[in-house]
């Protein structure tokens, strides 16, 4: 953080730090699936495109035919064989199927212990999350008292350090929600 900048700037950049935390997290929780198709499943999959890598929805109409098959229809037949090859090389644990038409992905059924090892994984996205709030929190802090040593008023850090505390205190209650809801999603049989 530079020199020109005062408390509320900072905590506006601290803020928004956060945001993207929990942005981050989301998506990722999005591409946690636990036996149901979903889109979502392929999003990030980087197709070659005329030697150019591409979001697969670039070249792409993704759709779930019911909960358990993903369809995937190139805009040309060509791609197919590329979009096949993205979807192994991104070790999803799918298996692509290429009918000339469509590619189609089976999601299998998950055991016990495969949504035992999803919880696991969403947990540890959560922690990611939560170390990510801590350093905004640290640089928010740091500069608070920084500010305060070059002249700012004691009382009034003070207050902003509690308002840093509330703020964090928020991010940490979204990701234990957020990560409550995807549980409760994965162990849904």
């Amino acid at each position: 953080m530079s020199e020109e900048i005062d408390i509320e700037t900072c905590l506006l950049l601290g803020e928004e730090s956060l945001e993207h935390a929990i942005e981050h997290l989301r998506n990722e929780l999005s591409k946690i699936r636990a036996g149901k198709a979903s889109s979502n499943m392929l999003s990030g999959v980087m197709v070659e495109y005329y030697g150019t890598l591409t979001p697969m929805e670039q070249v792409a109409n993704l759709g779930v035919a019911d909960s358990r098959t993903l369809t995937i229809q190139p805009w040309e037949k060509k791609m197919l064989g590329p979009i096949e090859r993205a979807i192994f090389e991104a070790n999803l644990g799918l298996t692509p199927m290429n009918d000339g038409e469509f590619v189609r992905i089976n999601i299998p059924p998950v055991t016990e212990e495969r949504r035992i090892m999803l919880v696991k994984q969403s947990k540890a996205l959560g922690e990611d999350a939560k170390v990510s709030v801590r350093s905004a929190r640290h640089k928010m802090i740091d500069f608070i008292k920084k500010e305060v040593k070059d002249g700012f008023p004691e009382d009034a850090g003070k207050r902003r350090e509690d308002e840093v505390e509330q703020m964090i205190k928020k991010y940490y209650a979204l990701i234990e929600k957020y990560l409550e809801i995807k549980e409760k999603d994965i162990m849904t049989v």
